[in-house]
C-alpha cells in the first residue's frame, strides 16, 4: 500500500507501526524521524515562520484565516504522480495541517481515486485509538493494537508510581503571545502524570486566555509546550513569561512531546511526571524539558 502523510503525527504513526517503506510522500514539517522528510516527497509546504517571534505568527495566521486563505499548499501534481492508496489526514486544526476538504477536492479535481482518512483525536484516548484506526486501514491491524497495548503498559506504570500522592496543579501555556491555555488531549497527559490540570479545556479546542487568569487559577507548575517549537524555542519563549512567584516554570519540547498526537505524548506523560514526581519518576531524557525559574 502507497500511503501520504498530510501531519507530522500521522508520519510518526506510519513508522511506529512499521511501515515507512510504505509511505511515499510527508509534509514539509514531518521531522520524525529525519528520514521521513530527507527520502521521502514533499506534497505540503507552507510558509517559513522560523524567523518570526510568537506574535509575529500568531498575526499571520489570524490575517490568513480571516481572508480565507490556507496556511498550507498542497503541491497537487507531485501528490497525483505518487498514486497514493490511502492518504491520512487532519480537520482538527486548521493551523496545524491541510483539511480533509480541501484534499478531497483536490483528488477529484486529479482524477486520484486514494481513500482519506481523517484523524481528529480530542483525548488521550482518541489518540490511542487512532493507531489501531491507521493500522486498520493499511491492513495491519495487529500492530496498532500491539502498540497500543505497549503504550498503555508505559502509562499504567507512570499510574502506579504516582498513585496516592498529592496532584499538583499544572497550568499548561501552549502559545506565549498571546497566551493559549492547553486543551484536546493536552490536559489529559498532566492527568495521567499526576498532576492536576488547572485553566486547561481537555477534550475541547485551545483558547486565547490572560494572564491574569492563569495566575488566578494558582498554579503551582507552569509548563510552557508550544506548538511548532522543540525545547531551545520552548525554553526562550519561557523566559519571557511574566512572574508567577509561586510557581515554578518549566519548558518542554512542546513538538515531540505534548502538542502532535502521536506515540511520543507517551513519552511526554513520563517527563511531565518527572517533573511533578521527581522523588518517584525516572528523570526526563536530556534535551525534553528544562526548568526556566
Amino acid at each position: 500500500m502507497r500511503l501520504v502523510s498530510l501531519l507530522p503525527s500521522a508520519t510518526e504513526i506510519v513508522y511506529a507501526l512499521g511501515l515507512g517503506d510504505d509511505l511515499v510522500g510527508v509534509t514539509f514539517e514531518c521531522d520524525e524521524p529525519p528520514a521521513a522528510r530527507s527520502s521521502k516527497t514533499v506534497v505540503v509546504g507552507g510558509r517559513d515562520t522560523s524567523g518570526m517571534t510568537p506574535a509575529e505568527i500568531d498575526d499571520y495566521v489570524r490575517t490568513q484565516m480571516a481572508a480565507g486563505g490556507d496556511l498550507y499548499t498542497l503541491h497537487a501534481d507531485a501528490l497525483a504522480g505518487l498514486a497514493p492508496d490511502l492518504i491520512l489526514t487532519q480537520d482538527l486544526c486548521r493551523v496545524c495541517a491541510l483539511p480533509s476538504g480541501h484534499v478531497g477536492e483536490a483528488l477529484d479535481h486529479l482524477g486520484c481515486k486514494a481513500e482519506v482518512l481523517s484523524l481528529d483525536p480530542y483525548s488521550l484516548a482518541d489518540v490511542l485509538a487512532s493507531f489501531v484506526e491507521v493500522s486498520a486501514a493499511t491492513g495491519v491491524p495487529d500492530r496498532g493494537r500491539e502498540l497500543v497495548a505497549a503504550l498503555e503498559s508505559r502509562l499504567a506504570a507512570v499510574a502506579a508510581a504516582v498513585a496516592g500522592r498529592p496532584r499538583p496543579r499544572v497550568a499548561i501555556v501552549e502559545w506565549v503571545d498571546p497566551p493559549f491555555t492547553g486543551g484536546h488531549w493536552v490536559p489529559d497527559l498532566i492527568t495521567a502524570a499526576g498532576g492536576e490540570a488547572v485553566a486547561a479545556r481537555p477534550g475541547k479546542r485551545s483558547v486565547r486566555v490572560s494572564w491574569a487568569e492563569l495566575a488566578a487559577a494558582r498554579p503551582e507548575i507552569v509548563l510552557v509546550t508550544p506548538c511548532g517549537y522543540h525545547l531551545d524555542g520552548a525554553v526562550r519563549q519561557a523566559e519571557a513569561l511574566p512572574d508567577f512567584p509561586d510557581a515554578q516554570v518549566w519548558a518542554i519540547d512542546g513538538d515531540g512531546l505534548v502538542v502532535r498526537p502521536g506515540p511520543r505524548l507517551i513519552d511526554g506523560v513520563e517527563a511531565i511526571a518527572a517533573i511533578l514526581h521527581p522523588d518517584v519518576v525516572p528523570a526526563a531524557r536530556p534535551g525534553t524539558v528544562a526548568r526556566v525559574r
